[in-house]
């Protein structure tokens, strides 16, 4: 009966709080939110207009008194208001008004976060209505999420591609060894499509639209066919709307370079394993979470270029919201929260 009372009054969350989306885990419930990590605010009186999803379709479409910005760049807070309302707002949508008391957070952060980044989530996560905030690192939580037991005295190789960082780590005895934090991910896959649209066919597109192609038609090895897809934009030479049709052997071109950049910094950490470590990877086999890990052939790249088996974990989008949450059931149980 007092498990049952407890879970009416109060909520263990675990939070993702990505450059992309936000994911919030509830014990018990599994994740319970997905969002687009976006707020529209009216710059005439400062007001939130929507958040998520209701925001991001506003994207590259805003009059210019409203404006749709993302709060996160690159894995930290970039606009510390902004980042409070949006968190305050899907905790609330998460959980709902009816809990008695405040819920207990877990927030993860890249591994590659200053004590000043740290600090500024804790405080968001305070202020938007947690009643004590802790801390994971992304690759800590991804292992978890995806089911890897990270007491043992194994060497695990997790790689978590977000939105704004990949993390790279090897996690032993319950922490990680080596790890390292890169500033390329999807956003820069995005990036490379909006950048060869322009150059090779004087084809100016939005982020939608590059996010789309990325999913649709996007690879970093190449498909065993050459799927194309139609898109529009404005052409740059008439200013007029435009169609033109794109391959995945052309966004092969555009993406391989982001994508060679992620492989070369687990290049990075692997020189800088301990052999033991080293030889349980080889082992074990490589494990890839996050939304950009869903690029196709990622991971066929990352074990050609490595020789290590490289998988994906069973749901790479939600593997770190549930390690953040189920890490606070990892923590002390006789801790009092």
């Amino acid at each position: 009966m007092e498990e049952f009372m407890f879970s009416l009054i109060s909520n263990d969350i675990g939070i993702d709080l990505g450059t992309s989306s936000i994911l919030i885990y509830i014990k018990g419930r599994g994740v319970v939110l997905k969002e687009p990590s976006v707020i529209a605010v009216n710059k005439e009186n400062d007001e939130v207009v929507a958040f998520g999803e209701d925001a991001r379709l506003m994207l590259g479409r805003t009059p210019d008194n409203i404006s749709a910005v993302r709060p996160l760049r690159q894995g930290v807070i970039s606009n510390y208001t902004r980042t409070e309302q949006m968190l305050k707002y899907f905790i609330n949508k998460a959980v709902g008004r009816r809990t008695l008391r405040k819920p207990r957070i877990c927030v993860c952060i890249p591994s590659g976060a200053t004590e000043v980044e740290k600090k500024a989530v804790q405080d968001a996560a305070s202020h938007a209505g947690a009643r004590e905030v802790s801390i994971i690192e992304e690759p800590v939580a991804a292992a978890i999420g995806a089911g890897i037991d990270i007491y043992k005295p194994q060497g695990n190789m997790i790689i978590d591609i977000g939105g704004g960082t990949s993390d790279i780590a090897v996690i032993a005895l319950g922490g990680p060894v080596v790890s390292e934090s890169i500033k390329v991910a999807g956003d820069d896959f995005d990036e490379a499509i909006l950048r060869y649209m322009r150059k090779k066919h004087n084809l100016l597109i939005g982020e939608r639209t590059a996010e789309e192609m990325k999913v649709n038609i996007g690879c970093a090895s190449k498909r065993p066919e050459n799927v194309t897809m139609e898109v529009r934009g404005r052409n740059l030479v008439t200013a007029l709307p435009k169609t033109v049709v794109v391959s995945s052997d052309e966004l092969l071109d555009a993406l391989l370079e982001p994508a060679t950049m992620i492989v070369n910094a687990v290049h990075h950490v692997l020189e800088r394993t301990p052999p033991e470590l080293a030889a349980d990877i080889y082992e074990r086999g490589i494990v890839m979470t996050g939304g950009g890990a869903l690029l196709y052939g990622l991971d066929k790249l990352m074990q050609e270029k490595t020789g290590i088996t490289t998988m994906l974990a069973e749901d790479p989008l939600t593997a770190v919201a549930i390690g953040t949450g189920k890490s606070i059931d990892l923590s002390n149980d006789d801790d009092d929260f």
